[in-house]
């Protein structure tokens, strides 16, 4: 049964990784490493218990890899757009303020 857990863990490489858990992830990361070690700890060793444990910590691995690359790509383009939202606002400040000016001198002149 735990097959189906590895083979569900494995299906979920083809969603997007915003859509992915990562407290499951994390969960699936850690049971597999606690229990692969078990596996190894206990008479007799069971290797295929060991087996199913270890790709269960290898698509935990895998998955949660993928969600903080997602999230972290996510923070650094907020980040790039706050940038360059700044830029632009700051541009068009300068823009407005050339432009006060160039009213204020001809009102000036006419008066």
């Amino acid at each position: 049964m735990k097959w189906c857990v590895v083979i569900a863990g494995a299906s979920d490489f083809l969603r997007p990784a915003e859509k992915l858990s990562l407290s499951q992830n994390l969960a699936l990361m850690a049971t597999g490493s606690i229990w692969t070690r078990w596996c190894f700890v206990i008479r007799p060793k069971n290797m295929l218990l060991a087996g199913v444990n270890f790709c269960l910590f290898l698509v935990g691995t895998i998955q949660t890899s993928r969600i903080l690359a997602y999230q972290s790509a996510q923070k650094g383009s907020l980040e790039g757009g706050a940038k360059e939202m700044e830029q632009v606002v700051k541009d068009d400040g300068k823009r407005v303020e050339q432009q006060a000016e160039t009213a204020a001198k001809e009102i000036k002149q006419k008066a």
